[in-house]
């Protein structure tokens, strides 16, 4: 049986920290760290050269900060997922970040397992986004603040009940439990979902879904 290895990137500007977290994500027989990195000053340069499936990423940063990356790499990358690292929940940062495409955030002071499961989550397509932030995210797409798309697309009732659930911070697991549904028929739905709305992660999902008044 073939392991898949998560291929992680680094942003941070302070050194001790991305040494810290590059020694962390090797230390996990289930990842590596190919690159660590300053600030998004040169971010399209770095991400090909460390080609990430997830990238870490410091929202406050010298320079070119977390979330302006976050906004480069899924214009430029749409595939990869990026988890945001932060020292406050309820930072407005926070909410920037998973409007620009962020597929959620950890906390700086989260413990080592912690993060490492959240990487995995967020590589599996899981998003990592608190009730508290994804009610900002609701509010803010209710009142149309960001942006406006008058594409027209419909989803099946099981696939808003599914979405609704990603929104509430369920993941795949606790979305199947909750739907008595098996991991692999929920993860077609979410492929469908994910086609229907043109989108490559939950995050983007969730964004979308509420800017369309879908839920």
């Amino acid at each position: 049986m073939n392991i898949t290895t998560i291929r992680v990137a680094v942003f941070d500007d302070n050194a001790y920290r991305r040494d810290s977290l590059s020694m962390l994500i090797n230390a996990s027989p289930q990842m590596t760290c190919t690159g660590t990195f300053f600030d998004c000053s040169n971010v399209i340069t770095d991400i090909r050269k460390a080609d990430p499936d997830v990238v870490l990423m410091d929202i406050d940063m010298p320079n070119v900060n977390g979330i302006e990356g976050v906004k480069i790499i899924k214009v430029n990358f749409p595939k990869i997922q990026v988890l945001m690292q932060t020292v406050y929940e309820d930072d407005n940062k926070i909410f920037a970040s998973i409007c620009a495409g962020a597929s959620g955030y950890i906390l700086k002071k989260s413990p080592p397992a912690q993060l490492l499961q959240a990487i995995e989550d967020v590589y599996n397509g899981d998003a990592a986004m608190t009730a508290s932030i994804a009610k900002k995210v609701l509010t803010a797409f209710q009142k149309n603040v960001f942006f406006e798309n008058n594409e027209e697309v419909e989803l099946t009732g099981r696939e808003k009940e599914i979405l609704n659930l990603l929104v509430k911070g369920y993941t795949r697991k606790m979305v199947a439990s909750a739907c008595n549904l098996s991991i692999h028929t929920v993860n077609t739905h979410i492929k469908n979902v994910y086609e229907k709305l043109q989108v490559n992660s939950v995050s983007e999902a969730v964004v979308k879904a509420l800017n369309q008044k879908l839920l």
